[in-house]
């Protein structure tokens, strides 16, 4: 199990007295992190349950539920523990199991199969199933049906969709599996399985209309606390692309691509408990789950902000960024082509520039395919293969980043650029770094935004480096390089830091 550290938030290798400790005084930190199941009563918890604490010799510790339902447990009807938020180590692992994770909450076992995902990741089936079943209890079967189970909870929740609908919407095949699952884990039917989750939900607020015409949703995601959701959305509205992004002081809306075509999504802070709620119409119910990854990725509510500030406060040069903000959250990119091509047009000039440009191409672009935003309406980000038609037409500036940015459209295009959550860090900047145009800063700014990648520091950033230098700590990136050194492995939320101290 990947939660080897024995610092706050995170258990290590799941050592059961240590499991046992953090059961015993209930602590909320580890929710989502591991699962304690209590065998003579055959259920299992969340660590920071309220009920009394079983005996030590009837509880067994799980990696995820998952691994507890292949025990023939089920949830705890007292505690929920499906409604915590995710595991961190996901975005922490590199290895074969998180990356294969990242994949089944993105809903890549629903679209392609275990075939498709182990294609995916370069194995066969046979031996992604070994390997993760050795390292989470369970296959990636078995792991994706957990996160269906999940996500029909959150709809169920969250929503006053017909149970029929929220079946196929969280991803299962028929209304029978999605009845027999339920039952299973929860030892309920969907009625009493919603009217149970809503305890903690307020009443749904959205308006679930027909699917040829749009279905929306609301989802509650809960993240751990602390959680700095103001600074997230002030990141936003820093970067926010006229005419594509609107942000406010509580929320913001814009259009995302899903596997199934276009949502239109609101996100918002949630005003009773760390997380936000987000609102959204999708293409097709299906889109439910990758929504909710990626929409958990966009706001980093798995990470473990008590660990993260614990670990770079020991550095008494940050120490008091950390106390100033604390629980900072690294902002997630949505879609990792724009993510990348947002980056290249934003090269060499300056923020409120690179806004105006990227909101001139999307305008530009939407007027040439002949879809033309109405006032105030929003436009969605051009995709890849739009600016590879029309980008001659649009961009602007040095000719060399220009051909850079047509290139590497065209590449993504085509599928000779693929950029995905299922990479690991190393690989995706590989990737990068192999297109013309492409430097270390943008390949690392990349990378830490599309995978939530948290160790990463950007040495050679001029903002990073400006607030080292007032503080009289480094004065060049390879001196910047080497003080970061002590902040691994959460260089990426130091860069965060300095770059709010700016």
């Amino acid at each position: 199990m990947g939660l080897r550290t024995c610092h706050a938030g995170t258990v290590p290798a799941l050592d059961h007295d240590r499991c046992y400790r953090v059961l015993a005084a209930r602590d909320a930190r580890f929710d989502g992190q591991f699962i304690a199941g209590v065998h003579s009563t055959g259920i299992y918890c969340r660590p920071s349950c309220p009920a009394m604490t079983p005996r030590e010799h009837n509880v067994r510790f799980y990696p995820t539920a998952a691994a507890a339902h292949e025990a023939g447990l089920r949830a705890c009807k007292r505690c929920q523990p499906d409604a915590t938020p995710g595991n961190p180590q996901w975005n922490l692992r590199d290895d074969l199991v998180g990356r294969a994770m990242r994949l089944i909450l993105d809903g890549v076992i629903e679209r392609d199969g275990v075939p498709g995902l182990a294609a995916h990741l370069g194995y066969s089936p046979r031996h992604l199933t070994r390997v993760m079943t050795a390292e989470l209890g369970a296959g990636p079967l078995a792991l994706a049906r957990a996160h269906r189970a999940e996500t029909a909870r959150t709809l169920l929740a969250g929503t006053e969709l017909p149970a029929a609908q929220v079946a196929f919407a969280s991803g299962f095949r028929s209304i029978r599996q999605f009845n027999d699952t339920v039952r299973e884990v929860y030892d309920l039917t969907p009625s009493a399985l919603r009217s149970l989750a809503r305890r903690e939900s307020r009443p749904p607020s959205a308006t679930e209309g027909g699917i040829g015409a749009g279905t929306t949703v609301t989802l509650r995601l809960a993240a751990r606390a602390p959680f700095d959701g103001v600074g997230v959305l002030r990141y936003l509205a820093d970067h926010a692309v006229p005419g594509v992004e609107r942000v406010t002081h509580v929320g913001v809306e814009r259009w995302v691509r899903l596997p199934g075509g276009l949502a239109q999504v609101h996100v918002r802070l949630d005003d009773e408990r760390a997380g936000v709620r987000c609102t959204a119409t999708l293409a097709t119910l299906q889109d439910v789950g990758p929504l909710t990854a990626r929409v958990r990725r966009w706001f980093d509510l798995d990470a473990d902000a008590t660990a993260i500030d614990e670990s770079l406060a020991r550095d008494a040069r940050l120490a008091p960024l950390v106390a100033a903000v604390p629980g900072i959250r690294l902002p997630g990119g949505l879609d990792p082509a724009e993510t990348l091509l947002r980056t290249m047009v934003g090269q060499q000039i300056s923020l409120a520039a690179a806004r105006t440009v990227l909101g001139r191409i999307a305008a530009e672009v939407a007027e040439l395919d002949g879809h033309p935003a109405a006032d105030g309406a929003l436009l969605p980000f051009p995709t890849p293969a739009q600016l590879a038609e029309h980008g001659v037409h649009v961009l602007r500036g040095p000719a060399p980043r220009v051909r850079a940015i047509l290139a590497v459209s065209e590449a993504l295009a085509a599928g000779d650029l693929a950029l995905d959550v299922g990479l690991t860090a190393a690989e995706l900047r590989t990737r990068l770094l192999a297109q013309p145009g492409i430097g270390p800063w943008t390949a690392d700014y990349v990378t830490m935004r599309v995978l939530g990648a948290p160790d990463i520091l950007l040495s050679s950033d001029l903002v990073l480096l400006a607030a080292l230098r007032r503080r009289g700590l480094a004065t060049t990136p390879r001196d910047a390089a080497a003080l970061g050194e002590r902040w691994a492995p959460w260089r990426s939320y130091a860069t965060l830091h300095l770059w709010r101290a700016r």
